[in-house]
């Protein structure tokens, strides 16, 4: 098997290549939806202009083959660290130069956008020595890749109580006038967890940026305590990943979730395991959030993938369907809810317009080699990324067996495109 992820921007026509951005409409032909239609979807402007059955769209500029794909909203990556991303192998520390952050913040994601994730949220730690610098490299790649991706910039500022949170608080604000979109943070790391979420709501409101904090949450009283500061702030509120929940009993869980979901506060889980921001000792956690128990409750719980192959996780992939499969191998939630936690979910914590393949909606697609949901979390290889109407990155695969193979068996076998 093989594969290929190397976008060729400028290269009209045939399935997977770039449309020019002026070429008119984009049909993408013969797709499978959800719903088991096969259908003929024609792109204009950055939007769906028309659903129609196969056959019926006439072509009107760039034609896509997507016989045998299934045609999903793409996926969003709730909870990336893409300036520490693919670190794992380097040897001693990590050059932390803007030039690498940079380097690897782009290359990081490429390799999401690759996978689907036509829009990410990385979170970039500021202060200490390094101040400011990872987030301008950070930004610096968001404006390198505009056209190819969407990555918004939170800023993760250590401590910010105390004498020595005055400095992580003027540097926040500073984080924000540069172009950070987003307020973080750890407050589990604070010495003062209550009064760290307490100036980052201040700062937030301040400025009308949505929060998303990290933590374990494995103290019911203090998640309560932040779902009670952070109800009703707009434009959102997101916590994550929250394994700590899954360590409580049940019914203190379901009471937790119940307050998270009364505050409209949503939980961004790590189902491939905790990530930079609160890696403590070497630990990891084996299990994510209780997705189920928190959607029941009426929370909004988006699936993310963490560290990419950095310290955290040296074998990170930054996949939106892994973490998808992972849910629902884990019995979390269904493969049709599963994907929803990294599409519509995902979309909907990063503020983004929701999506949906009919017409008037944003042409943020994604094409897998499949026919049914379930079947492409498990075995998902070819995939071909919709961004803003135009196709942005395609990823193949051929799977072939020696000659000598003696079967008198009529299999399929996947084409090659």
């Amino acid at each position: 098997m093989s594969d290929s992820s190397s976008p060729q921007p400028g290269k009209p026509g045939g399935a997977g290549r770039y449309a020019r951005p002026d070429s008119g409409a984009l049909v993408l032909c013969g797709a499978r939806l959800a719903d088991g239609r096969t259908v003929d979807v024609r792109l204009g402007g950055g939007r769906i202009e028309a659903v129609g059955t196969a056959g019926s769209l006439a072509p009107q500029g760039a034609r896509v083959d997507l016989g045998g794909y299934l045609l999903l909203p793409a996926p969003a990556e709730p909870h990336a660290h893409c300036d520490t991303a693919l670190t794992a192998d380097a040897d001693g520390p990590a050059s932390d130069s803007a030039e690498d952050v940079q380097r690897r913040t782009t290359e990081a994601a490429l390799l999401q956008l690759g996978h689907g994730a036509t829009a990410s949220r990385s979170h970039v730690r500021i202060g200490g020595v390094q101040g400011l610098r990872a987030l301008a490299a950070v930004l610096q790649a968001r404006r390198a890749l505009r056209g190819l991706a969407d990555l918004a910039a939170v800023a993760v500022p250590r401590v910010l109580t105390g004498v020595a949170g005055a400095n992580g608080l003027a540097m926040l604000r500073d984080a924000v006038n540069m172009g950070a979109t987003v307020i973080g943070g750890c407050p589990d790391l604070d010495p003062d967890p209550a009064g760290y979420v307490e100036s980052v709501l201040e700062v937030a409101g301040e400025h009308g940026c949505p929060v998303d904090l990290h933590t374990d949450g494995d103290d019911p009283a203090r998640l309560a305590r932040f779902a009670a500061m952070c109800g009703g702030l707009r434009p959102g509120v997101a916590i994550g990943p929250c394994a700590g929940m899954a360590r409580m009993p049940r019914s203190v869980a379901a009471r937790v979730a119940e307050q998270l979901a009364a505050a409209d506060v949503a939980v961004v889980c790590l189902p491939q395991g905790d990530c930079t921001g609160l890696e403590r000792n070497g630990t990891r956690v084996s299990r994510p959030a209780p997705v189920r128990l928190l959607r029941a409750a009426g929370v909004r719980v988006a699936a993310g993938s963490g560290a990419l192959r950095d310290a955290a996780n040296p074998v990170g992939r930054g996949d939106p369907l892994e973490a998808a499969y992972l849910l629902a191998s884990l019995g979390e939630a269904t493969p049709e809810a599963a994907y929803e936690t990294v599409s519509s979910a995902a979309r909907a914590t990063l503020g983004l317009p929701e999506v949906r393949v009919e017409a008037g909606f944003p042409a943020e697609l994604l094409a897998v080699r499949g026919e049914r949901i379930a079947g492409v979390l498990s075995l998902a290889y070819s995939r071909i990324v919709v961004h803003r109407g135009r196709v942005v990155a395609r990823t193949s695969a051929v799977r072939e067996y020696c000659d000598s193979v003696d079967v008198a068996l009529e299999l399929p076998r996947q084409s090659q495109r």
